[in-house]
């Protein structure tokens, strides 16, 4: 094990022993109280298995039969989501042959981020996080399950099934996934036509056809941003059937998956000899596991917050600073889109995820001695799933990279540190993407220029007055000030300064998507603008120095001078319409960036 791995591993157990003790003695009390029909009355019973099928009752009867819930967002807006509709036929025939019922237990709400990207419904995407968390208990606290299968996939969705999931740790709890939409037009091709767009040298029905080649069909978006780092965490925590995250939708292969799936989570249910539930797979070592492979591979920057969020409902407390001392010792051995030219379909191809474990677990960057719903230790998870005349086997990964330009190993990395940093300074605390970012672009010194919305920035870039060295400040974008919308569509306007010569950055309070690039941005900064941060104090024309080497994020202004001026404050803008008014609680009550944005645990 890396000294460092092994450092950050042990004062997460230290710093979390108090709150992660208390979890699992609430865990244990579950348990030992034992499947939950066992305790429904006569009435309850009846009103749990009513629909059932006259065979399934009769098999619900037999207190040894198991239950298996399904928690689902499927919805057949996000492409992603779509082949979640079939699933749920697939499980209850599996479960049944496995002696076993299955039911739907409940549905969560999953908003696509790619149709809200700039629209006032972006404003309700993190919080949707917690939401859907919620909505998880509420699905699952009918009590009459003795184990849970979680269908969901894209940026907000697994996090908040994983923070509901939590919540029943007594329970199994198996992921199962989609997989990515098969390869459209190449990402290079699709930047090219953005960036043209954002010039105003191809027209919009131009970039509609572009983007309509890119994302053309079922299954999640190719590009590796939120929803795919999303699958390669499960992995990494164990969380799902080894192989499982990118299998495309739709084939044989990943409905053997789906089917597999209810049938691992009967084996390893209370009761049973490899009983293996939610508490026992989560712990410090997999998720120190799940920041190494965010790390090796460049996944998204969102995972900085929803990591800290996941980690506080199973009773364990992450840091920025975790992070950041794993990205020093953990290199950079991928490079897929927007990180390097191709998709997580070539990703796959090159030797995907049991490449990625193979290589942490030989170099001691990640921890082979955890549980997994598919039986002790991660090395299970360098194996990959085929088919063998109908029949589903596992069969060990390839050991060297298919495609060196995707996939290398640890001793020849694309970067010897991983794709994101710290930045601490008078400005406050920030996180940095750097994976897609040219070195020469990795330190930026130049006046600020001031917004207070994403909007009034596309509108000075449309004006021309962007043509220079600037630091732009995006500031009242936190989640106290309106829910911390991903400001996406600020990439391609700041890339074409970027192509034309100018040094630019980012400073926000707000976020930017998993899929954010060649810009250097330093995000999620906190304290934010609308909760007394220093970025309401800055100016136009103070000169801002963005270091990510050496984790600098400073203001040439002495900090004294700069706090004595006057706060800006939050412009006139709407909190009603597109259900915005119904999220003000959470505004109000939403945690710091650096604890997870969340609204469902106090401060540490």
């Amino acid at each position: 094990m890396h000294p460092v791995t092994a450092e950050v591993t042990q004062r997460i157990v230290e710093r979390s022993a108090d709150r992660r003790a208390a979890y699992l003695q609430e865990v244990e009390a579950a348990r030992a109280a034992g499947p939950g029909r066992g305790k429904l009355s006569c009435a309850n019973f009846a009103h749990a298995f009513a629909a059932l099928p006259g065979s399934d009752k009769q098999r619900m009867r037999d207190p040894s039969a198991p239950n298996v819930a399904i928690v689902s967002a499927y919805n057949d807006m996000l492409s992603a989501h779509q082949p979640l509709e079939r699933f749920p036929a697939i499980i209850k025939l599996a479960a049944h042959e496995a002696g076993a019922t299955a039911q739907y237990a409940g549905g969560v709400p999953a908003m696509c981020d790619g149709v809200t990207q700039g629209r006032p419904g972006m404003e309700l995407s993190l919080f949707s996080r917690d939401v859907i968390a919620m909505a998880t208990a509420v699905a699952l606290t009918h009590d009459a399950f003795d184990a849970a299968l979680m269908l969901g996939i894209c940026d907000k969705i697994v996090p908040g099934l994983f923070i509901g999931a939590a919540a029943f740790g007594h329970l199994p709890v198996i992921f199962v996934p989609g997989g990515p939409m098969t390869s459209g037009i190449s990402n290079a091709e699709k930047a090219r036509v953005r960036a043209l767009y954002a010039e105003g040298k191809v027209t919009r029905e131009e970039l509609l056809d572009s983007e309509m080649k890119s994302y053309h069909g079922p299954g999640t978006c190719t590009f590796y941003g939120t929803a795919n780092s999303n699958q390669m965490m499960m992995e990494m925590i164990g969380l799902h059937l080894p192989g499982s995250a990118f299998i495309t939708p739709n084939t044989p292969l990943r409905d053997a998956l789906v089917a597999a799936a209810p049938k691992r989570a009967v084996e390893i249910r209370n009761g049973s000899n490899d009983y293996t539930p939610f508490s026992a797979v989560v712990d410090a070592r997999s998720l120190v596991n799940a920041i190494a492979g965010l790390l090796a591979t460049g996944g998204s920057t969102n995972h900085t917050l929803h990591l800290i969020a996941m980690g506080r409902a199973a009773g364990l407390e992450l840091t920025w600073e975790d992070f950041d001392d794993l990205s020093r010792v953990t290199p950079l051995i991928a490079r897929v889109y927007p990180n390097g030219s191709e998709d997580v379909n070539a990703f796959q191809a090159a030797g995907g995820m049991a490449f990625v474990v193979r290589q942490l677990l030989d170099a001691g960057l990640a921890h082979e001695d955890v549980a997994t719903v598919a039986g002790p230790g991660l090395r299970r998870y360098q194996t990959e799933p085929f088919l063998d005349q109908g029949r589903l086997v596992w069969r060990e990964g390839t050991a060297a990279s298919l495609n060196r330009d995707i996939l290398r190993p640890v001793d020849d990395p694309f970067q010897a540190q991983g794709g994101l940093r710290l930045l601490d300074g008078p400005l406050g605390r920030a996180v940095i993407k750097t994976s897609a970012v040219k070195p020469e672009h990795l330190v930026v010194e130049a006046p600020a220029i001031v917004f207070d919305d994403q909007e009034a920035l596309l509108a000075a870039h449309r004006r021309g007055e962007l043509n220079r060295d600037f630091v732009a400040v995006v500031r009242f974008q936190g989640p106290k000030a309106n829910g911390m919308p991903e400001l996406h569509s600020l990439t391609p306007a700041l890339g074409v300064q970027i192509d034309r010569g100018y040094k630019v950055a980012l400073v926000t309070d707000g976020r930017m998507s998993g899929a954010s690039g060649k810009v250097p941005a330093a995000i999620h900064v906190t304290p934010e603008a609308a909760d007394g941060g220093a970025l309401a104090h800055v100016r136009d024309g103070d000169v801002i120095r963005l270091d990510a080497p050496n984790g600098v994020l400073e203001i040439k202004v002495p900090r004294e001078e700069l706090m004595r001026r006057e706060a800006a404050r939050q412009s006139e803008r709407s909190d009603r319409g597109y259900g915005r008014e119904l999220f003000g609680w959470m505004r109000r009550t939403a945690g710091r960036a650096d604890a997870g944005a969340c609204t469902l645990f106090e401060a540490a």
